[in-house]
């Protein structure tokens, strides 16, 4: 069975993940799928409130956290890693940031997962390279 946390993980992360794919996309539009993806997971009200608090965050500060992407990028284009891949970063990201609450490993090992799930095991393996040195270096959480 699938945590109500990984639930609003993988919405937020659907729901972010359209901010590159389609760049005309409108901040309701996001926040309305986010809701039915949500619903259709049958998640309750409380928590489809705090995963809207995800995506403003995430949208808000998307160039902030691309800056730190690009930051711990090794050998690598910004430009090059997969949307999917840049969602899953931004989302731990903001985990990391706000959610003092979470273990820095749980969100490291969700956003493997997460990679595995919607990518590779090769997206998971870069994934978890970049949040390591960046949970590290950055949050001083590991």
């Amino acid at each position: 069975m699938i945590s109500k946390r990984r639930k609003i993980r993988e919405a937020v992360l659907e729901s972010t993940f359209q901010i590159d794919f389609n760049k005309e996309i409108s901040y309701e539009t996001i926040k309305n799928l986010l809701r039915d993806l949500l619903k259709d997971k049958k998640v309750p009200q409380s928590l489809i409130e705090e995963a809207e608090i995800y995506l403003e965050n995430i949208i808000n500060n998307k160039n902030d956290y691309d800056e730190l992407i690009k930051k711990y990028l090794v050998n690598w284009e910004f430009d090059r890693v997969a949307y999917i891949e840049k969602a899953i970063l931004r989302l731990s990201i903001f985990e990391l940031n706000n959610r003092k609450d979470i273990p820095p490993k749980v969100i490291l090992d969700e956003a493997v997962e997460l990679a595995k799930k919607y990518s590779n095991e090769k997206s998971a393996k870069f994934i978890n390279g970049i949040l390591d040195r960046l949970a590290k270096e950055e949050f001083k959480r590991l």
